[in-house]
C-alpha cells in the first residue's frame, strides 16, 4: 500500500457485538454472535470487537470462537486497565489470524473519580496495562474513556505515555455524546500537533449518538487526521447508541468529492446485515432510519414521485441497489415455487441450503395459505423465525385459543409443549394478550418483568403478518422475544415465548457447570 493510499483508507471498526450488545434488551446468542461476525467479515470490516472476554464466561467463548473462524479481519477484545482483564482478553483473541487487545481507563475528572487515582497514579496505570498488553500482541489499542471531557495538557501526557508504552492505535471517545463536530476536529488535530509520536500510529474516533451527532463528529474526526471510526450496524448501542456503521460509509462514499477518503467495505451487503441484526438484537430500524429505513428510498410526493419517474437522481442521491436492496419487490403467492422462493431470497442476502429451503418452504406455502401477497418483508419475517430454530426450545407454543370481544373477561386456552411434555391452562385477563401472557406463565412460573411489548404491521392489509417484541428483566438479565404471525395474539404468545426460552439460556450461562438441558421448569421459577 502506499503513502498515499494509507493516507486515504479509513478503517472501519465495527463494535455491534460488544459496544452495540450492550444495549439493554439487545442480548445476542452465541451462534447469533458467529453470524453476525461471518458477515462482518465478508463485507469487508477492518477491525471486529468480538465482546469483552472478562465479562463473562458466554462473553470469552464468543470472542474465542469469532477470533477461530474470521478469515480477514483484526479480531479485538476490549479490557479494563488492568493486568486480569488483559490476560483473559488475550486468551480469547491468540486465537486469531490478526488479535488486537483494546484497553481502556476513564481519564476525564469525573472518571478518574471512579477508581480513586490521582492524575499520576493513572499515568503509572496506564503505562504498566499498555506495556503489559503489548508484551502478549503487537497490536494494542487504548482508549482514554471520557476523553472529550478530559482536560487537554493531561489528555496529552497520557496519550504519550500509551505510545511509548507500545499502543498502536489510540481511540479517543466520545463517551456520552458530548461533543460537536468543530470540537471532534479539533481534538483530533490537537493531539497530532502536540503528542509526540502521533504521527506513527492510527487515531482512531468512536462517538455516542445522545445528541444526534455521532456520523457528523466521526466524520469531522477524519478530516481532521482520524483512519479508523469506530462504530455499529444500524448505530446500535447504550442510550441513543454509536455512529452507524452504514451512515459513515456511505456518506464517504456518496460525498468522495468533499470527503476524499475510501474504505473497504462492500456496500451491497450493508441491508441484509441491517435487518440480521436488527431481527437477532430485537431493535427494529426506524422507518425513516438513513440509509437502511424502510422509508430511506421511499417516494410518496406527487412532486417526487414524478421527479424519479423521469430521473431517479432527482432526489435518490444513492442508488438502493448499492446498498443491497432490491430495485423491485416481487410478489409472491400460493403458486410460487422452490427456484422462485430460492431466488427471491438470495435477492434478499439469504444463501440456503437445499435442506433449509425445503424448510422454509413448507413455512412459506403455510403463510401462503393465509395470505393472498407475500411480500418481501413477509418473507424476512419469516427467515427471521426460520433462523430461530423454535423446534429445539425448551418452551413451544403447541395450541391457542382466545376469546375476546365487548364482554369480560377475556381468556385464553393454552397448550405449551414444555421439555417434551404438554401442558394446558385456561386464563382470564384484560384483553386477549393480558389473558394469553397469564396463560404462559401459569404454565411456567417466573418472577420476570416485562418491559416492552410492541407490535408492528410487516406490510398492509387486513391479512398483514405482525411481528411482536416484548423485553422482559430479571435479576437484572434482559432478554427480546420476537415471533411473526399473520394472528398477532400467536405473535404475541411465540414472542413471549421465545424470551422466556432466551432467559433459561441467561440463567444457564449465569449458573457455571449447569446443564440447562436437566434443569426443570418447575425449578427455574
Amino acid at each position: 500500500m502506499t503513502d498515499q493510499s494509507k493516507q486515504d483508507h479509513v478503517l472501519i471498526f465495527d463494535t455491534t457485538l460488544r459496544d452495540g450488545e450492550q444495549s439493554p434488551g439487545a442480548t445476542m446468542t452465541h451462534d447469533e454472535k458467529l453470524e453476525i461476525a461471518r458477515m462482518l467479515d465478508e463485507m469487508g470490516v477492518d477491525i471486529i470487537e468480538a465482546g469483552f472476554p472478562i465479562a463473562s464466561e458466554g462473553d470469552f467463548e464468543a470472542v474465542r470462537d469469532i477470533a477461530k473462524q474470521t478469515e480477514n479481519a483484526v479480531i479485538c477484545g476490549l479490557a479494563r486497565a488492568n493486568f486480569k482483564d488483559i490476560d483473559r482478553c488475550w486468551e480469547a483473541v491468540k486465537h486469531a489470524r490478526r488479535p488486537r487487545i483494546h484497553t481502556f481507563i476513564g481519564t476525564s475528572p469525573l472518571h478518574r473519580e471512579i477508581p480513586g487515582l490521582s492524575k499520576d497514579e493513572m499515568a503509572e496505570r496506564i503505562h504498566d496495562t499498555v506495556t503489559h498488553a503489548r508484551n502478549l500482541c503487537d497490536n494494542v489499542q487504548w482508549s482514554p474513556m471520557d476523553a472529550t471531557r478530559t482536560e487537554e495538557d493531561y489528555l496529552c501526557r497520557v496519550v504519550e505515555i500509551a505510545i511509548k508504552a507500545g499502543a498502536t492505535t489510540i481511540n479517543i471517545p466520545d463517551t456520552v455524546g458530548y461533543t460537536a463536530p468543530r470540537e471532534s476536529a479539533a481534538l483530533i488535530r490537537m493531539l497530532l500537533e502536540r503528542v509526540p509520536g502521533a504521527d506513527e500510529i492510527v487515531f482512531a474516533t468512536h462517538c455516542h449518538n445522545d445528541l444526534g451527532m455521532a456520523t457528523a463528529n466521526a466524520l469531522a474526526a477524519v478530516e481532521a487526521g482520524a483512519r479508523q471510526i469506530e462504530c455499529t450496524i444500524n448505530g446500535l448501542g447504550e442510550r441513543a447508541g454509536n455512529t452507524a456503521l452504514e451512515e459513515v460509509v456511505m456518506a464517504l462514499k456518496v460525498r468522495n468529492d468533499i470527503l476524499p477518503y475510501r474504505t473497504g467495505i462492500d456496500t451491497t451487503k450493508i441491508m441484509n446485515i441491517s435487518r440480521r441484526v436488527a431481527a437477532v438484537s430485537g431493535f427494529p430500524v426506524q422507518y425513516n432510519k438513513a440509509i437502511v429505513g424502510k422509508n430511506a428510498f421511499a417516494h410518496e410526493s406527487g412532486i417526487h414521485q414524478d421527479g424519479m419517474l423521469k430521473n431517479a437522481e432527482t432526489f435518490e442521491i444513492m442508488r438502493p441497489e448499492d446498498v443491497g436492496l432490491s430495485e423491485t419487490n416481487l410478489v409472491m403467492g400460493k403458486h410460487s415455487g422452490r427456484a422462485a422462493l430460492r431466488a427471491k431470497l438470495k435477492d434478499l442476502g439469504y444463501e440456503l441450503a437445499d435442506n433449509q429451503l425445503n424448510d422454509v418452504f413448507v413455512r412459506f406455502k403455510a403463510l401462503a395459505d393465509r395470505k393472498k401477497e407475500i411480500f418481501e418483508d413477509d418473507l424476512i419475517a419469516l427467515m427471521r423465525d426460520s433462523t430461530s430454530d423454535a423446534e429445539h426450545d425448551h418452551i413451544q407454543v403447541k395450541f391457542l385459543r382466545v376469546i375476546c370481544g365487548t364482554e369480560a373477561p377475556q381468556s385464553a386456552d393454552l397448550i405449551l409443549t414444555i421439555e417434551g411434555e404438554d401442558h394446558q391452562v385456561t386464563a382470564q385477563g384484560d384483553g386477549p394478550v393480558d389473558a394469553t401472557f397469564n396463560a404462559v406463565k401459569a404454565l411456567f412460573p417466573h418472577n420476570a418483568h416485562l418491559q416492552l411489548y410492541q407490535v408492528h404491521a410487516v406490510t398492509e392489509g387486513t391479512d398483514a403478518q405482525a411481528t411482536v417484541s416484548v423485553r422482559m428483566e430479571e435479576n437484572g438479565k434482559i432478554v427480546t422475544g420476537q415471533a411473526s404471525d399473520t394472528d398477532t395474539v400467536v405473535a404475541s404468545a411465540k414472542a413471549y415465548v421465545n424470551a422466556l426460552n432466551k432467559l433459561l439460556v441467561r440463567r444457564q450461562k449465569s449458573a457455571p457447570g449447569a446443564d440447562v438441558k436437566g434443569v426443570s421448569y418447575k425449578d427455574v421459577s
